[in-house]
């Protein structure tokens, strides 16, 4: 390894001598103001323009190597969610910081062209650091907002950094400061409130604890975020500006105030122009009105979404005041077209020169250009990663983030020496209950076993009831004769991240009331329902049907919190206090009456509202009418991810039902794979391979738990429509099924069909859902509304699959020739 000029001794104009890394192991203390500054321009005189662009580069670790930064000196990396080293799930905290070093290592390897400059490695640690096994998970920030106390959000982000440091990254892509306006946005528990306030009262003081553990900080996402059109993310903000700062950029403000060293882009449009390509908002507002000095990245390939721009194409980004450019994948056609850019004046190099000299300064200031090798400040931290320190700051967070809505009879804390039944699909979930950002980009695909040292709400009802004698009966009948005190039903969402969280009304599961139909079971006894969500949602019928109804949010990995808050003390005192308020108002109905594209403006309980154990108040009974009657009848079973109740599974007769991770799966015998792949956005579409030998038939499919009934839309002409694209046309016979509790089936041969498309380009087709039901298919109890499966070779890509009452920009099919054939 070499030192290049950029890394050779600086003597700055102050008289202090700068050692940088590689030509010294002695560590110097990170430089501050116009030291850096000063640092900062003599090495950027030492650099060419390809070295200044490469800077200017962040890509993700699963498409940069080492010799990729040796090559090339990209400024940055990141991990996105569900990216480990290796690809492992379970890599452990050795792995995370081998893979620092080595990065580390080749990015001031000047031997092959590099610069020398230490590289910067960011990462989305949301709510503690998710995307590591063993790492404490907090509450998600809508909870932390109903806790109301930014010493202890201050703290959480204290204690995120430790951890992310242990494992040899430099920079977190938080505090998220977003506003949450409409409920329906899908990253609503990304919100600390709808308050602007609120958020701006957390915002510095996490700012100052995380750097203050010199990790570099992230304030996102500027800006508007929070308050797109109808709630749906990356929309578009329509405000007057400064209406948009006063209450989007609130948090921006005491950020910026306590120094926050990068601010990230939003995907969101403002008034019908995407923020990333907005010179007045990025340059004129956040630089000169808001004083932001640091640097600005971009969101994951949030460029290309600019008019007339690529994931890797546009000028009109960095001219609008984007420093830094994440492009997980497509870096290397990034760096090369931004250099092509600068020669042929579409970007000026005095812009170039800007943008490096913010990077090159944070680098300086936060103390990466003297740290050296990651491990060596990660290694001695490695206990800090889910430290029981850390968890009992999680637990006690999430004692307070929990909000008492209902609690008629004061039923509410419990005596835990009594006997109760808890059930209820959260109960014994850390998945779930850690919601989206954790472990994988949505949330999806993890059980228990992937929290080792995590609880679910079930682990802390049995530790204090059995603690006190008492009895908790879960997965197992009531004996005749015990008295049970009370059911505890623990239900809510499923985990989802943005996009795939939007929703378009806040009913909760219309039409089928399955939550509700489990509460009605026990109307003989008293019910405490705990609701795990990441939004306030329309519940009205849930909480009629409960005795007492408790919002407890995302509380993370330490769900046996919430125990200690709903049990007392064995001698009948209070152990902790419901001292949760609600950080946005509870909706009273599930859409704007007035205007469905709005949001919901009438509330069940106002933002603040929460109740303590000691106050007797009786809710009365709410209204259970939707004000919104849906649009249609359609129902999508997959865009972007699996919604709604269904899941996707794939296999054989090795095994019929493996469920397809974040990151996809595979059959037994390798003759089917899933992967992800992009095709309008990250991550939402799926890669269907089979390899098959022509013997045994591999099926893809999605099935819900609980059959839905489909009559009126197969009556009305509906058909399933999907999105497909064909890599490589099937060899052998391909199938497609619909099911309605196997063995109960109809099935089409759609071979000629699908050999008949053109390869390498999307099309959308639909099958009348009266195919299937000629061929076998009790439209009134279907399960399984989409299985595709064959024996031999065949590559596709799916995208899109809907259940639709009427087909419109379809290529509607006939029905195929019905063949019965047996799967299974």
């Amino acid at each position: 390894m070499r030192c290049s000029s950029a890394l050779a001794i600086l003597t700055l104009s102050i008289s202090s001598v700068l050692l940088l890394p590689g030509c010294s192991s002695d560590q110097s203390p990170s430089l501050v103001g116009s030291e850096a500054e000063q640092a900062a321009k003599a090495m950027l005189e030492t650099l060419s323009l390809e070295q200044k662009i490469g800077q200017m580069i962040q890509g993700e670790i699963a498409h940069v190597t080492p010799d990729d930064l040796r090559k090339y000196g990209l400024g940055s990396v990141l991990n996105g969610g569900g990216s480990f080293p290796g690809g492992e799930k379970d890599a452990s905290i050795d792995d995370w910081l081998a893979l620092a070093d080595d990065y580390y290592q080749a990015s001031i390897d000047t031997s092959q062209g590099s610069a020398g400059i230490p590289v910067i490695w960011g990462t989305d640690a949301v709510h503690g650091h998710n995307n590591v096994v063993g790492a404490t998970l907090f509450p998600h920030n809508i909870g932390l907002g109903a806790a109301g106390d930014p010493e202890l959000v201050a703290a959480i982000s204290g204690a995120t950094a430790r951890e992310v440091k242990a494992t040899g990254i430099d920079w977190i892509f938080a505090p998220t400061v977003a506003v949450a306006r409409d409920y329906r946005w899908g990253r609503t528990y990304e919100s600390y409130s709808s308050d602007p306030q609120v958020v701006a009262s957390y915002a510095g003081g996490m700012v100052e604890a995380m750097q203050a553990e010199g990790i570099v900080a992230t304030t996102k996402h500027f800006v508007g975020d929070g308050g797109t059109f109808s709630g749906v993310d990356r929309g578009d903000t329509r405000l007057p500006l400064n209406v948009l700062i006063d209450e989007h950029g609130a948090g921006y403000k005491p950020a910026i105030a306590a120094g926050v060293q990068t601010v990230m882009a939003s995907f969101n449009s403002w008034n019908g122009e995407k923020v990333h390509g907005h010179k007045q908002l990025l340059t004129d507002v956040l630089r000169g009105d808001l004083g932001f000095d640091g640097f600005v990245v971009s969101d994951w390939n949030g460029i290309g979404e600019v008019e007339g721009c690529a994931d890797d194409d546009c000028p009109q980004a960095i001219n609008a005041g984007i420093d830094m450019v994440m492009v997980p994948e497509d870096w290397l056609s990034t760096l090369e077209n931004l250099v092509a850019q600068v020669q042929s004046g579409a970007i000026s190099e005095a812009r170039v020169d800007e943008a490096v000299l913010r990077i090159l300064k944070i680098k300086f200031e936060s103390g990466l250009m003297q740290r050296g090798l990651p491990s060596k400040e990660g290694r001695p931290l490695r206990s800090q990663v889910g430290s029981q320190e850390h968890r009992d700051l999680a637990r006690d967070a999430v004692r307070r983030s929990l909000v008492l809505l209902k609690n008629d009879s004061q039923i509410l804390p419990l005596d835990p020496a009594g006997h109760y039944l808890v059930v209820g699909k959260g109960a014994d979930n850390i998945g779930m209950q850690s919601g989206g950002w954790t472990i994988s980009w949505q949330g999806t695909g993890n059980t228990n076993a992937d929290f080792p040292t995590g609880t679910s709400l079930l682990d802390g009802f049995v530790e204090q009831v059995t603690r006190a004698g008492g009895k908790v009966y879960h997965n197992e009948p009531v004996p005749e004769g015990v008295e049970v005190g009370a059911v505890i039903a623990v239900f809510g969402e499923t985990p989802y991240a943005e996009t795939q969280g939007d929703i378009s009304s806040l009913a909760w599961q219309q039409p089928n009331f399955e939550d509700l139909a489990l509460l009605t079971q026990y109307q003989d006894l008293p019910v405490v329902s705990v609701f795990l969500s990441g939004r306030p949602l329309w519940v009205n019928r849930e909480i009629n049907a409960s005795t007492a109804f408790v919002a407890a949010w995302l509380p993370g990995s330490e769900g046996a919190g919430v125990a200690d808050v709903l049990f007392r003390n064995s001698d009948g005192s209070v152990q902790h206090e419901f001292v949760g308020r609600l950080p946005m108002a509870w909706p009273s109905a599930d859409i704007n009456g007035s205007d469905r594209d709005l949001a919901v403006v009438d509330a069940a309980f106002e933002r603040g509202y929460g109740l303590t154990s000691n106050v007797s108040q009786q809710v009365a009974m709410l209204d259970e009418e939707p004000r919104g009657k849906p649009l249609s009848l359609d129902r999508p079973v997959f865009a972007g991810g699996a919604r709604g109740q269904w899941r996707l599974y794939l296999g054989n007769r090795l095994d019929w039902a493996i469920a397809s991770g974040p990151r996809g799966g595979t059959t037994k015998d390798n003759q089917l794979s899933v992967s992800v792949i992009d095709r309008r956005m990250q991550e939402d579409a799926r890669r269907l391979e089979w390899s098959g030998d022509g013997k045994r038939a591999s099926q893809v499919y999605f099935r819900a738990d609980v059959p839905i009934n489909i009559e009126d839309m197969s009556a009305t002409g509906g058909a399933v429509v999907m999105d497909i694209r064909l890599i490589q046309k099937p060899v052998d016979q391909v199938k497609m099924r619909m099911d309605c509790t196997w063995p109960c089936n109809g099935e089409l041969d759609v071979t000629q069909h699908l050999r008949s498309l053109d390869t390498e380009v999307w099309h959308r087709l639909a099958i009348p859902l009266a195919c299937f039901e000629v061929a076998g298919t009790n439209m009134s109890a279907v399960d399984v509304p989409f299985l595709i499966s064959t024996p031999g070779v065949f590559t596709m890509d799916l995208a899109e699959v809907t259940l639709v009452e009427e087909v419109s920009d379809a290529n509607l099919l006939n029905c195929p020739t019905q063949e019965v054939a047996s799967l299974k």
